[in-house]
């Protein structure tokens, strides 16, 4: 007769395979892998589809600002028509989203997600480039990759693609924008500016994410402009003394909102 330890332990002996497999399955399920899983499709849809000679990919790159927070974009192509910056996301089911909405929600049977607009989200990815990279705006296009069993529910601005057609968009700008020697000192740039790729970069990057999505400036919706997705910014009326927010992208938008 077999004691109660023995069978213990032929039951786990004989069971770890499945345990592992359930693992494994949860790990490839996770948001985390998703993201990657999503970053490597469009890396393989670069290589296959855009010219190398004409299109550099700068991948997986963390910057820190000025006010020492930190951005992750997810692509970055340079050429000579500008750089192209794209934004992953991997989901299934129905998109739903607007330009000038804060939150868009993705739907999968009767399970409803809302996730940042990641216009917005490229938004910030725009300005930290024009920040460190000191390149005017005209050279730097926002593109947004949706990748998976996913289809849009709402009319999409048309930076915003499903699948690979994404790639037809960039090669369809034909402007040249940027010569050999700024292309050379954007790649330098990029390279002794971005942070190093590691495990302690990305956990700090999640937890710099955190923190400003818990801040009052981050929650209080008027500080966000609606038009354009930068940040509000307080000024002050110079015929009366009334303060209000106006957008930091000021004269491009003029967009204003009250305190109140």
């Amino acid at each position: 007769m077999l004691d109660s330890s023995t069978l213990l332990s032929s039951i786990f002996s004989g069971a770890w395979p499945i345990f592992l497999l359930i693992i494994v399955i949860l790990f490839f399920k996770s948001p985390f892998m998703k993201g990657k899983m999503g970053e490597g499709l469009v890396n393989f849809t670069n290589s296959v589809v855009l010219d190398e000679t004409i299109y550099t990919p700068v991948k997986n790159v963390t910057l820190q600002l000025s006010d020492g927070s930190t951005t992750q974009i997810d692509h970055i192509l340079v050429s000579k028509y500008g750089l192209f910056v794209i934004e992953t996301k991997n989901m299934k089911g129905w998109i739903f989203g607007g330009e000038h909405q804060k939150q868009w929600t993705q739907q999968n049977f009767k399970q409803k997600h809302q996730f940042q607009n990641p216009l917005h989200q490229n938004y910030r990815h725009i300005k930290a480039l024009e920040e460190i990279l000191e390149v005017p705006p005209a050279a730097l296009t926002s593109v947004i990759a949706f990748v998976g069993e996913c289809t849009f529910k709402t009319t999409m601005p048309e930076n915003v693609f499903r699948g690979i057609s994404y790639t037809k968009y960039i090669k369809s700008f034909d402007q040249e924008r940027l010569n050999p020697l700024q292309i050379r000192q954007i790649l330098s740039k990029l390279q002794r500016k971005r942070l190093e790729q590691s495990f302690t970069t990305d956990r700090a990057h999640v937890e710099n994410l955190k923190e400003r999505h818990n801040s009052p400036a981050f929650n209080t919706e008027t500080l966000t402009c609606k038009r354009c997705g930068s940040t509000m910014i307080l000024r002050q009326n110079k015929k009366n003394g009334e303060e209000f927010y106006g957008c930091s992208n000021y004269p491009k938008c003029k967009h204003t909102a009250p305190i109140a």
